[in-house]
C-alpha cells in the first residue's frame, strides 16, 4: 500500500476504535468491513483486526488509570473467565461459516440494544451486587461464553461485556465502559491475536497503521467517555449496537 492508502487506514482506525472506546465496544462494525472492502478475505481481515485492536486496549488503560475507575477485581475476572473462551472461539471460527456466526450474533446483539432501551434507569449509576462467590462464578460462566463470541467473530462482543457488568454487577455504563476496554482490549483481543496469529495468515504490512490508529483513537474514545454522562453513554450505546446489529442481519 502507498502512503495515502496507509493513512487512510489509520483514520479509519482511529474513527472507529474511538466509538468503542466511548460506548464500550463496536469497533469491528466499522473497521472489519472496511479491511474486507479492501479485499482482504474474511479470515485475514479477522485475524489483521484483531491484532490491530489490541492498541485500543494500550490507549483507553492509558486513560481510565488516571481517572482511578479500574476495578481489579472485575478486570482479573473478566480476563481469567473470557481468555479461554476467546482462545476456543478464534479457532472455532476457522470451520464455521462466517455467516451464520454473524445472524446469530446479530440477533443478540439486537436484544442488547432493546433491554437497555427498555430499562430507562439501568447503568445509570453504580449499585453493587452479586459480589459472592456464586455472583462471581456466575458472572465468569457468562463472560467465559461471550469470550467465546469474541473470538470468533469481533463486531461488537465487548458491548455484551458492556451490558453485563452493568446488569449483573452494578455498574454505571462510564465505570462498565471502563472495564470492557482495559480487559477485553487488551486481554481478550491479545489472547485473539496471538491465537490467530499462530493460526492464520496477518496482512502484516497494513498493522503499523491500524495499531497507530487504534491507540490513537481508544485514547480520545476513552477521554470522551470521561467527560460525557452516564445518559449520554447509555443513549450511544444503545445506538451504536442498534447499528452493530443492523450491520450483523443485513450482511
Amino acid at each position: 500500500m502507498d502512503y495515502i492508502q496507509q493513512l487512510i487506514l489509520f483514520l479509519i482506525a482511529v474513527v472507529a476504535n474511538w466509538f468503542s472506546a466511548l460506548a464500550g465496544g463496536g469497533a469491528g462494525l466499522i473497521q472489519l468491513p472496511i479491511l474486507i472492502f479492501l479485499g482482504l478475505p474474511f479470515p485475514l481481515a479477522l485475524a489483521t483486526h484483531k491484532i490491530a485492536t489490541v492498541a485500543l486496549g494500550v490507549g483507553a488503560t492509558t486513560r481510565h488509570m488516571r481517572e482511578g475507575h479500574l476495578d481489579w477485581r472485575i478486570l482479573l475476572l473478566i480476563f481469567l473467565a473470557g481468555t479461554p473462551g476467546v482462545v476456543g472461539g478464534a479457532l472455532f471460527i476457522l470451520d464455521v461459516p462466517a455467516r451464520t456466526a454473524e445472524i446469530a450474533l446479530g440477533i443478540l446483539t439486537l436484544l442488547l440494544s432493546l433491554y437497555s432501551w427498555f430499562k430507562p434507569e439501568l447503568g445509570l449509576k453504580t449499585d453493587h451486587h452479586h459480589r459472592t462467590a456464586f455472583g462471581y462464578v456466575v458472572g465468569g460462566l457468562v463472560l467465559l461464553l461471550i469470550g467465546f463470541a469474541n473470538g470468533a467473530l469481533s463486531a461488537g462482543s465487548g458491548l455484551f461485556v458492556t451490558l453485563w457488568l452493568v446488569y449483573w454487577f452494578g455498574l454505571e455504563y462510564r465505570l462498565a465502559v471502563a472495564q470492557t476496554l482495559v480487559a477485553v482490549g487488551l486481554g481478550w483481543n491479545g489472547a485473539g491475536a496471538i491465537t490467530m496469529g499462530a493460526v492464520a495468515t496477518v496482512q502484516w504490512s497494513w498493522i503499523p497503521a491500524l495499531i497507530l490508529g487504534s491507540l490513537v483513537g481508544g485514547y480520545l474514545g476513552a477521554n470522551t467517555s470521561i467527560k460525557t454522562g452516564n445518559e449520554r453513554i447509555k443513549r450511544l450505546y444503545e445506538i451504536i449496537t442498534l447499528v452493530v446489529a443492523i450491520k450483523l442481519l443485513w450482511g
